[in-house]
């Protein structure tokens, strides 16, 4: 991971969204809403292996992207049980998620996904991957196609 040449020189946009999971999707979009937030894109994931789905709302607010989830049953306990760290991973706009993807693998950095995953959000989707940090700290890599 050491190089003298910064890794994502051309590749990198800046902050894309905050993820912040959550147990009422709803009550959350309107605790959101009381701050100023407008809901800009919603959506949801299939989880068939747990025959879940996790419910998503992106909340916006002069440029500020909040990214709330509500989590599977299995995961609501674990929710539920955090005193901090609500905030799930941080995500930072790429300009081309493939290149990124395998400049930090090659670099060495701890991938948390095989390759970059496509999600069907926003108008024609956005492909993302996530790496750990030194303290385990997930920092998501997002492109919107």
């Amino acid at each position: 991971m050491s190089r003298n040449i910064p890794l994502l020189q051309d590749n990198f946009n800046g902050l894309q969204h905050l993820g912040v999971p959550v147990s009422n999707l709803e009550a959350s979009i309107a605790f959101y809403r009381s701050l100023g937030f407008k809901r800009i894109m919603a959506s949801q994931v299939d989880v068939p292996e747990e025959n879940d789905t996790i419910l998503v709302a992106m909340m916006e607010q002069k440029g500020v992207i909040i990214e709330l989830y509500q989590v599977t049953r299995k995961e609501m306990d674990e929710l539920r049980s955090r005193k901090d760290g609500h905030v799930d991973h941080i995500a930072f706009d790429v300009a081309d998620v493939d290149k990124a993807f395998h400049e930090l693998k090659e670099a060495g950095f701890t991938m948390v996904e095989e390759k970059p995953v496509f999600l069907d959000f926003w108008e024609k989707g956005c492909k993302y991957f996530a790496i750990r940090g030194l303290d385990g700290e997930k920092l998501e890599f997002n492109q919107i196609m």
